[in-house]
């Protein structure tokens, strides 16, 4: 009987033995788990801003963004796909200097007379200009003192620079073939 009661109390001892044996191994493949989680992650980063780099000596960087100019015609939404598709968006200017940057940037990289979509539109309320994220927009540069711009109604619901406006911005179909720049945000 006590023999029995021997080899219960050994058998016990081991199982409680290689529990703790077992919890420290899983305790220690979770921390490499992890480090091997945190090291994807900052390769990860690391790629995004090498390619933002590679984006960036491409083409300009303006106040703390990169502009990269496409100057292949298409429809605002086709453009805007491309961009997204890259990991940026449409240009859409916030101040007044970004605007003349960006204008100077389209006249050199794309040409003196050309007008290129802006990240802009007023799809769901007409006269409601919202950037692509939703927001209201707040600069604007409407050309004002020839053809009062946005004259275009239901039928011109995206927003165009024009570079033989001096960078002024006019009302377009989304439907028209335009050139593009994409910005893209530098942390």
């Amino acid at each position: 009987m006590a023999f029995c009661l021997l080899l219960m109390v050994h058998s016990s001892l081991q199982q409680t033995s290689s529990k703790k044996k077992n919890n420290k191994r899983d305790s220690a493949v979770e921390e490499l788990q992890k480090q091997i989680n945190d090291i994807v992650q900052e390769l990860n980063l690391l790629k995004e801003q090498q390619a933002l780099q590679t984006v960036c000596l491409r083409g300009t960087k303006v106040l703390g963004k990169c502009f990269l100019a496409d100057p292949v015609k298409k429809t605002f939404h086709s453009a805007s796909e491309d961009c997204i598709a890259k990991g940026g968006s449409l240009s859409t200017p916030l101040t007044w200097e970004e605007n003349e940057q960006l204008h100077n940037y389209v006249r050199q990289s794309i040409g003196p007379e050309e007008h290129i979509w802006l990240g802009i539109n007023d799809m769901i309320t007409d006269g409601q200009w919202v950037d692509q994220s939703g927001s209201n927009v707040r600069f604007k540069n409407w050309e004002t003192e020839i053809t009062l711009q946005p004259d275009g109604g239901h039928s011109q619901n995206c927003a165009v620079l024009s570079t033989t406006a001096k960078g002024k911005w006019f009302d377009e179909s989304c439907r028209a073939e335009k050139a593009s720049v994409c910005e893209f945000n530098i942390v």
